[in-house]
C-alpha cells in the first residue's frame, strides 16, 4: 500500500475500518501510530508507551483516555500526557483529519 501525500498530511486508514473505542495500529513512514475513534472523534497518537517499550492500540480506550495493557499507565488522546502511573513522560499526538472516507494523519507534533 502506498501513502498519499494530502498537504502534509498521510493516509492512515479508512474511517470505515475504526471502531468506536477500538485502537488501530498503523505505521507511517516507519512511525507507529495508534489511531482511535471515541466520542465522536478520531485521534493519533504514538503507539508506543513511554514507560515501556509495548504498544498502546492493545490496551483499552476510556474517556479518551488510552491505557497501556502492561502496566496500566493512561494517555489522554488529545494531548499524549500521562494521566496515570507508572509513565511520567507524555507521547506525541499528531493531528488528524477526515476527507471522505480517508482518515489522514500529519507526523508534525501538536503543540
Amino acid at each position: 500500500m502506498t501513502i498519499t501525500e494530502h498537504g502534509g498530511f498521510v493516509r492512515a486508514c479508512a474511517l470505515s475500518e475504526l471502531s468506536d473505542g477500538t485502537p488501530k495500529r498503523v505505521e507511517l513512514d516507519g512511525t507507529p501510530v495508534s489511531v482511535v475513534k471515541t466520542e465522536g472523534e478520531v485521534f493519533a497518537i504514538y503507539d508506543i508507551c513511554s514507560h515501556a517499550n509495548v504498544s498502546l492500540s492493545e490496551g483499552e480506550v476510556e474517556d479518551c483516555q488510552i491505557e497501556c495493557w502492561l502496566h496500566g499507565s493512561t494517555f489522554d488522546l488529545r494531548t499524549g500526557k500521562p494521566s496515570g502511573l507508572p509513565a511520567t513522560r507524555p507521547v506525541p499526538v499528531y493531528p488528524v483529519k477526515i476527507e471522505g472516507d480517508d482518515v489522514l494523519v500529519s507526523l508534525t507534533q501538536e503543540s
